[in-house]
């Protein structure tokens, strides 16, 4: 049985699990037969703890997989695929008022070079949660713990948890923005079109 390492950008427990219920989703679409397994490492996002733009926690999933793929060069690891996982907020603005909308981000590289993101959705922040993360320049982990009134609601249901009563939590955010920004890279029609954007 082929044995398949996915190597992942973090050591929250929250995008661990995201990441390995998504590829239970994909298990058939990736290598079927094949038997997966998740390694976890704590590399840099270089970007801010709270991102405050769609481009940042872009650039912040982006840099863990080239975190990953340095370390995999110099330590000659077989993973054959790389993930970053990074959240943040967007601001918008429309009909005059400020939008502060909570999303997370995957890119997802194969060990060819191939990558692709995946986004989770966005859910806005309460104006009061909004103020002290993107006013104040809090880190959203301790505005959401205040907020909520809680600790450690980061390696919990995360904000998504709790802005969503549990409907939604963090671990089934990343889940998604996986899933997508995984989708991409199997589709034979988006290959194709990514395949001749490259040439």
């Amino acid at each position: 049985m082929d044995r398949i390492v996915v190597a992942v950008g973090s050591t929250r427990r929250p995008k661990i699990d995201a990441v390995r219920d998504a590829i239970e989703v994909l298990r058939l679409s990736l290598h079927a037969g094949a038997q997966f397994d998740v390694v976890s490492m704590d590399v840099p996002s270089g970007v801010r703890h709270t991102p405050l733009s769609r481009e940042e926690i872009m650039a912040g999933a982006r840099a863990r997989v080239e975190a990953l793929r340095r370390i995999a060069r110099e330590k000659e690891e077989p993973w054959k695929y790389f993930v970053g996982l990074e959240g943040g907020v967007e601001i918008v603005r429309e009909r005059g008022a400020r939008w502060v909308f909570l999303e997370n981000w995957a890119y997802v590289a194969s060990a060819s070079g191939a990558g692709s993101f995946g986004q989770s959705g966005g859910i806005a922040l309460p104006e009061r949660l909004a103020k002290r993360v993107v006013d104040e320049g809090i880190e959203l982990a301790e505005a959401i713990d205040e907020f909520a009134g809680g600790h450690g609601i980061r390696d919990a249901q995360g904000a998504w948890g709790v802005l969503t009563g549990n409907l939604i939590t963090r671990r089934d955010s990343y889940r998604i923005a996986v899933i997508s920004a995984f989708a991409s890279l199997l589709s034979p029609v988006v290959r194709r079109a990514l395949d001749a954007s490259e040439t």
